[in-house]
């Protein structure tokens, strides 16, 4: 593969983006069925937890980044051919609205109804209302970022093998 700006940043969208998608598709498959077997408190605590320390800039460099180097990609591939850049362009957009503006409109908004709460100080009737307010509505968002961040995966794998 040469070294050019197209190949670079087509390359690393895929892998960034990619990484997003391993990481949806782990917490979809794993994290949530396992805690959600928890009771209220334990699953909320857990979830509270988890919650905080993905807040991390590695976290934070892999989910933007894919975004802004998948912007760059979208630029740098414009001139290779009309169907490989429909490719980027439909897997960058597909990313953007389903990963990165359901994270922000869905996910983020639960994830800080649930970080104010003080659970240690909350009655089991609080805790439990929480939950049902929490649970459907935050695992139904992740299931759109999971298909999203896959889908934007694959294009971006397909746009690579017909470039």
């Amino acid at each position: 593969m040469e070294m050019t700006a197209s190949n670079l940043t087509l390359f690393a969208a895929t892998l960034l983006i990619g990484l997003t998608a391993g990481l949806c598709f782990t917490w979809g498959n794993a994290v949530t069925p396992g805690i959600g077997q928890l009771d209220d408190l334990s699953y909320l605590q857990a979830f509270q937890k988890m919650n905080r320390s993905i807040e991390n800039p590695l976290f934070f460099a892999v989910f933007f980044g894919s975004f802004l180097v998948g912007l760059a990609a979208i630029f740098t591939n414009k001139g290779v051919s009309p169907e490989h850049f429909r490719l980027v362009t439909l897997a960058i957009g597909m990313y953007f609205l389903g990963v990165v503006v359901v994270t922000v409109v869905g996910n983020v908004p639960l994830n800080q109804m649930l970080d104010k709460t003080d659970l240690a100080n909350s009655s089991i009737e609080q805790v439990q209302g929480l939950r049902k307010r929490f649970e459907q509505p935050w695992n139904r968002f992740h299931i759109i970022r999971i298909l999203a961040a896959t889908i934007s995966f694959a294009l971006l794998v397909i746009a690579g093998i017909n470039k």
